[in-house]
């Protein structure tokens, strides 16, 4: 059976991407994962840790030591796997081959996979970090399906991951200058200022009317003059070195057949509400579940970016995600919140992220839930008194009479109220 693998950049999502779903996530540990930003996970966490697995049975749990170390990071390298030895880790996740030998000599027990950042994309390279320890391979982005085949039937013995939905790098993942020279902040030290999706105005010394009367800017490259690249903006602006989102939602039956061993989402960086969306949604397509379709178009309700199946396929098939045709960052639901435990009949326990006020239509959705649509509920404050409003970072409960259970999810839409409820799943009525 395949693996379906989702982000955790902290405690609580962790939760969410097993309790929608995921058989597996990956965390990162505060100095050496190349998503420094994200919470990741401290060092007193580790009986959290140890508790949420023996809550949730067979999930397992990699964490990514994954940047480039450079020497004088070694020593903390190695003091740090020292301590690792009795966390609820099943794998580690490393670029450096330095740093699997360190890992490997503390743990030999322990599999390690070779981290996308190694940019393995050729069944000789595969081959080569299989022989010398490495159990399974994350694939760079820039393998397609064929590759993928050849690869698996080249090494069989060899674990494939792959990413198969998130943001996508502009370059090979970690080669990319772009960040420290804008900002000295380094990709491949976890710190990627993500400078290729910021929004650049184009400028000239001379001619910038001309230029800004065109309706159409173009770029036109030294050794190729009379070829244009045209340059699409919006609101004076344009993020020409940005990529698409990756979304493999459609084609998740071809990437099992090609011999992946594990689905990737990526996002540890990204909220709790995209990260249960998200899993649920390659839940659902891994399962092969009648109401797909239903859990597919909430793809298209989280942060993303224009959908892609990336490298994947020849060039001709790249943009065949069907979508609304809207440019740009789009989110159309406001996360609200996460339902915890029920502290009275019908009265839950409530973690705030965002402002909800009486009467405003609300949706709560859960691993096999579609969408509940609610509007009379009760607002509740620490002493369970009503109140108008909710906000982050206080004591707050909500009481209803809707079929809700622990880990369900808050929503509201981001632009007016819900106009419409989908059905429930084949459990509930």
């Amino acid at each position: 059976m395949v693996e379906l693998l989702s982000p955790a950049g902290d405690i609580r999502k962790l939760k969410t991407a097993f309790t929608f779903g995921a058989d597996a996530a990956y965390m990162g540990l505060p100095k050496f994962s190349l998503r420094a930003n994200a919470k990741n996970i401290d060092l007193d966490q580790k009986q959290d840790l140890i508790d949420i697995k023996k809550q949730f049975g067979n999930k397992k749990l990699y964490c990514a030591i994954n940047i480039i170390f450079h020497e004088d990071q070694i020593n903390d390298l190695k003091e740090q796997v020292k301590e690792l030895k009795s966390w609820p880790f099943d794998a580690y996740i490393v670029t450096d081959i330095g740093a699997m030998e360190i890992i490997k000599n503390e743990m030999p027990d322990k599999e390690v996979h070779l981290s996308t950042q190694a940019s393995c994309i050729n069944s000789a390279a595969a081959k080569l970090y299989n022989k010398i320890g490495f159990s399974r391979i994350i694939l760079g982005r820039e393998a397609s399906i064929k590759d993928i085949k050849k690869i698996k039937q080249a090494a069989p013995e060899l674990e494939i991951e792959t990413f198969v939905h998130g943001a996508m790098c502009m370059a090979y993942s970690g080669r990319c200058l772009l960040s420290s020279y804008f900002s000295s902040r380094s990709a491949n030290q976890g710190d990627c200022a993500h400078s290729c999706r910021w929004n650049y105005k184009l400028m000239a010394n001379k001619g910038l009317e001309d230029v800004l009367a065109s309706d159409t800017l173009a770029l036109e490259e030294y050794e190729r003059p009379n070829e244009y690249y045209p340059i699409s903006e919006e609101d004076g602006f344009t993020t020409i070195l940005s990529s698409k989102d990756l979304c493999m939602i459609d084609h998740v039956d071809k990437l099992i057949d090609a011999g992946v061993t594990s689905l990737k989402i990526e996002g540890r960086m990204k909220s709790l509400y995209y990260n249960a969306v998200a899993t649920r949604a390659y839940r659902k397509a891994i399962d092969k579940d009648p109401l797909l379709s239903e859990y597919r178009k909430d793809l298209f309700n989280i942060s993303h970016r224009k959908y892609s199946t990336g490298f994947f396929f020849d060039k001709t098939d790249e943009d065949n995600i069907s979508e609304p045709t809207i440019d740009g960052y789009e989110r159309n639901y406001l996360f609200i919140g996460i339902i915890n435990k029920e502290v009275k009949k019908g009265i839950w326990d409530l973690d705030v992220r965002f402002q909800v006020k009486k009467g405003q239509t609300i949706e709560y959705i859960g691993k096999d839930v579609l969408n509940i649509v609610d509007s009379d509920y009760t607002l509740l404050n620490s002493d369970f008194e009503e109140i108008d409003q909710i906000d982050h970072g206080k004591v707050q409960y909500l009481k209803t009479d809707k079929p809700i259970e622990e880990g369900y999810i808050i929503r509201r839409l981001n632009n007016g109220e819900i106009k419409s409820t989908r059905v429930l799943n084949k459990d509930r009525t």
